[in-house]
């Protein structure tokens, strides 16, 4: 689109929220079953778009993408109107009589950014939270996934009227065209750079934001844990999209005792999981494109691989890959990784590696596996991240009953269910004074009476 059918869409958009159609919470649920039932519909169309953008597996595109789709739409049509409704708060007895309440309202006109990782849950799911919360979306997904891209450009016309919902496709000139209108709020998914110029170009307008971003998510496998299973869990989230997931375990960080029967055991897990020759493996996916594919290709280092390492040009696919013996001043630690690549650090003492972790960047998660109810309260408590898990890895992302977000450099903000909710809406705090009774003690001439009562009425209760 150019920038002229830009400004027109995001004007279109604006002129119908004044309407107040977006209010009704009928109307948003009606909008929320049409889109579960196109989704439903359409299920082996995202399917196969997603294997064409990036290799997935029928099985992985829905447990990890339209099927948490369809659960955030069934969380939100179930709890739409609870959700919608005003809540009352406590008066305070210096403004007696009144009611106090805070009620949601939709921003209005609001700007989805996808990323190319997860194509269809990572705009979908924004999405079903700004119609749920009343509002207006354009929604601009990435250019690196092109098929996914048309087929929810696709999806979203066929349930909205471009007035309530629309696609912008492209690639930078639309992104820098639509940074430049007013939106009343902007949701983005994807890197630290681009979230930085998002929230410049934001700033211009004054316009709130939520950012999920990235970041070296850490791994720590304390000396108690249960190898076995931590292994198995670690390969499943680390390889998962070939390791192209936000919250992925970039790194294991693992006491120093442990790491050569951890490492064994994540060999043998890499091989049950994705066979011998992963590369082989129809359910195993690719990297997006060559630029990434070259950029993973650098941080590969053959002196610490103790497993995989090999890759196929013409696929764009890179084995799962184990590297040992890692330090934080390798390059495949200065940056995300976002590919199967898996570093194994190691620690004397859990206070070191904490403090070590605590030292950098936030991350979006944070992992422990440990058998230690202290190990995991340390862990948790004093480390700055976004959100994780005890004993497992990714899982929290799936949770429709928490928020998920970010933290310091890993982002701002969160959503999902009731926080989904949340982030596409402002909560007006209301007071509605009764007219029968007006107390004095506020008006001047101010006397020593009203004084002591104000003191007592703000003071006290």
């Amino acid at each position: 689109m150019t920038e002229y059918e830009i400004r027109a869409l995001v004007e279109k958009q604006r002129v119908y929220f004044r309407t107040g159609a977006t209010l009704d919470v009928s109307f948003r649920v009606r909008a929320l079953n049409r889109l579960a039932d196109c989704i439903r519909s359409r299920e082996a169309d995202i399917a196969a778009a997603l294997r064409q953008d990036l290799g997935k597996s029928a099985f992985e595109s829905y447990m990890c993408e339209t099927g948490l789709v369809l659960s955030e739409l069934n969380y939100m049509r179930r709890h739409v109107r609870s959700l919608s409704r005003e809540r009352s708060v406590r008066t305070p007895l210096a403004q007696f009589h009144a009611r106090s309440y805070q009620k949601p309202a939709p921003y209005g006109v609001t700007l989805v950014m996808s990323p190319w990782n997860y194509p269809f849950l990572l705009a979908m799911d924004p999405l079903v939270d700004a119609i749920a919360a009343g509002n207006t979306v354009v929604v601009k997904p990435s250019a690196y996934s092109p098929r996914t891209s048309a087929l929810v450009s696709d999806l979203i016309r066929e349930c909205f009227d471009e007035a309530h919902a629309a696609v912008v496709t492209g690639g930078r000139a639309e992104n820098t065209a639509l940074l430049e209108q007013k939106f009343d709020y902007i949701f983005f998914t994807g890197s630290q750079s681009v979230g930085r110029e998002v929230m410049g170009r934001a700033a211009a307008h004054l316009t709130p934001v939520t950012l999920e971003l990235g970041g070296k998510s850490p791994c720590i496998v304390e000396r108690t844990a249960n190898l076995k299973l931590a292994a198995r869990r670690i390969v499943f989230g680390k390889f998962l999209n070939c390791g192209q997931t936000c919250v992925a375990p970039d790194y294991i960080y693992c006491d120093r005792q442990i790491k050569d029967e951890l490492a064994a055991r994540l060999r043998s897990e890499i091989e049950a999981q994705f066979g011998e020759h992963p590369l082989n493996n129809p359910d195993y996916g690719r990297i997006v494109n060559e630029k990434h594919f070259d950029r993973l290709r650098g941080l590969l280092d053959p002196d610490k691989i103790i497993h995989g390492g090999g890759s196929r040009r013409e696929t764009l696919q890179i084995e799962p890959t184990v590297m040992d013996g890692a330090a934080f001043d390798d390059p495949v630690m200065g940056e995300e990784i976002f590919g199967p690549i898996l570093p194994i650090l190691t620690y004397d003492s859990l206070d070191e590696a904490l403090a070590q972790i605590e030292s950098r960047p936030h991350p979006l998660a944070l992992y422990i596996f440990t058998s230690s109810k202290a190990a995991a309260r340390a862990a948790v408590s004093r480390c700055g991240f976004g959100g994780g898990c005890v004993n497992d890895v990714v899982i929290h992302l799936a949770t429709s009953g928490m928020g998920f977000g970010g933290f310091g450099e890993s982002g701002m903000g969160s959503y999902h269910g009731r926080e989904g909710f949340a982030a596409f809406s402002h909560y007006k705090s209301i007071v509605d004074k009764k007219t029968w009774m007006d107390l004095p003690m506020r008006y001047q001439p101010y006397r020593s009476v009203y004084d002591r009562l104000i003191h007592l009425f703000l003071g006290r209760f």
